[in-house]
């Protein structure tokens, strides 16, 4: 059978209407996939209880229904071997459910009485706000420095802006959260027009239509909107160092772009950062320069979008559409001796991109490779169907159609050039996650030399390269590195 993707409703005035739109992948396959995708998220949270969104996702995906509590769902579930997932991103939530079509209608059953008839219970409530405050307080702030150096540069550059908080919320925020405010938030965010319903695999023809009556139950009035106000620019280079008893040293850094997904240079700049530190791939320059050659840590990448877990993931998640993104790059920790060499290397491999820009060979193994990545990033249904719900937020193309459409006539003139228009040096926010930050400020601030020392030879090259680096000036201003404790995060 001829795979093809159907879109219901996505003509202009259909997407300002208050139904559902529909985005159907009809297949062969035995199992049925869903992805539902409301056009709300952590930005919509009032001041003051910051993770409302979050909490109520949770409690449609991991609550009990009116008439059924959680245990009885996850019990009824078992033998299906399946279960609900949710995740809620800056302005879109995603349930996401697979289940073998010899149980559609027994899963289904439960699915949309989860999305539609929540049972709102206080002990469900009670215990996803601890969940949520654990993961904070314990598993983010406490046993994830990676990750954690990633967030505390997403909330520096968006301080004082609806991006400027984590997607769980802080937890003074969490712990004013009520029942009366969960069920507040669904009814204001959880219409028709907020939502995108996604099916894949071999469904029922008529089955797709019975999903948009079932979810005209929800309220049927204007899609949510509002304002996008750009964030504050980050001026000069900051350093922010969060204190935590650790063994390596995390590194993260930054700053908003307006490229995004339909802008001109997104694809120029897609292979310019794949070139630079493709995510998890051994041939970027990052990785070449620090990890290979110098054996630093474990990898280096660089991004133009928002990109959560990426210790746990090859691929970014879809549904993550913002109407903002950052560049970014990601140091993986490297030894505390090594961290201010480090932070010079890479800086210093980032001038070299924006003053050289890529090379013909560059350019031409990169395009090919991003080109042949694209269908990678669609090898399941859900993925597929999360991507294609994108291009809807984005007014795109289906992106793997729009992104080797534009690399087919992509040159390596306009990538070099994207890269003078968006990446720069001077404005840069940075992350640092470890020990004795005080020592490594003073460090950083004197400007102090940083001299490599290798337990094994390495070439001339290497090593004349090295004599630059270790005194390569950052240009660092006391007032703009600060410290803060590790305890306060995400507070």
């Amino acid at each position: 059978m001829k795979r093809k993707i159907a879109v219901l409703a996505l003509t202009t005035a259909g997407m300002l209407s208050a139904q559902p739109r529909i985005v159907e992948l009809p297949s062969e396959s035995p199992l049925v996939t869903f992805r539902l995708v409301f056009q709300t998220g952590a930005a919509s949270d009032p001041a003051g209880k910051e993770g409302l969104a979050s909490m109520t996702a949770a409690m449609l995906a991991q609550g009990g229904t009116r008439e059924m509590t959680y245990k009885q769902i996850v019990d009824a579930m078992f033998p299906m071997a399946t279960s609900v997932g949710a995740r809620v991103d800056k302005e879109m939530t995603a349930f996401t459910a697979a289940t073998h079509v010899d149980n559609l209608e027994q899963f289904y059953r439960l699915f949309r009485a989860m999305l539609l008839d929540p049972g709102w219970r206080q002990e469900d409530l009670n215990r996803l706000k601890d969940n949520a405050i654990n993961y904070l307080r314990v598993t983010l702030r406490g046993n994830n420095d990676e990750e954690l150096g990633k967030e505390v540069l997403y909330l520096d550059l968006y301080r004082n802006h609806p991006y400027g908080w984590h997607n769980a919320g802080r937890v003074s925020g969490l712990q004013k959260i009520a029942i009366d405010d969960v069920k507040e938030f669904y009814r204001r965010n959880y219409s028709q027009a907020n939502l995108t319903i996604g099916i894949a695999g071999g469904y029922p023809k008529d089955f797709p239509q019975r999903l948009r009556k079932d979810f005209a139950q929800l309220p049927a009035k204007p899609a949510t909107s509002w304002s996008w106000r750009e964030p504050e620019s980050v001026k000069g280079i900051r350093v922010t160092m969060v204190e935590k008893d650790t063994r390596g040293v995390a590194i993260s850094m930054g700053f908003p772009i307006s490229v995004r997904r339909g802008h001109p240079d997104y694809p120029a700049l897609l292979v310019a950062t794949a070139c630079f530190g493709q995510h998890r791939t051994s041939g970027g320059r990052l990785y070449s320069r620090l990890r290979e050659a110098r054996g630093l840590n474990y990898g280096d990448y660089a991004y133009i979008e928002y990109f959560p877990d990426g210790m746990y993931r090859l691929e970014p998640e879809p549904n993550l559409g913002r109407s903002g993104q950052v560049f970014q790059i990601w140091i993986r920790p490297v030894e505390p001796a090594t961290a201010h060499f480090a932070l010079r290397a890479a800086l210093w491999e980032y001038e070299k991109l924006i003053r050289d820009g890529l090379s013909q060979e560059e350019f031409e193994r990169w395009r090919n490779f991003v080109s042949k990545n694209v269908n990678l990033l669609m090898r399941t249904k859900s993925a597929e169907l999360g991507y294609a719900i994108d291009s809807l937020y984005y007014g795109i193309p289906n992106y793997k159609e729009y992104i080797q459409k534009s690399l087919a006539s992509l040159t390596r003139e306009q990538v070099n050039a994207a890269i003078q228009r968006h990446l720069q040096k001077d404005n840069i926010q940075i992350v640092i996650v470890g020990k004795d930050c005080k020592t490594l400020r003073t460090a950083l601030l004197d400007n102090r030399p940083s001299p490599m020392k290798y337990n094994s030879p390495k070439p001339k090259e290497i090593l004349d390269e090295d004599k630059f680096i270790e005194r390569y000036r950052i240009g660092l201003a006391p007032s703009a590195v600060r410290i803060v404790p590790v305890d306060e995060q995400f507070e």
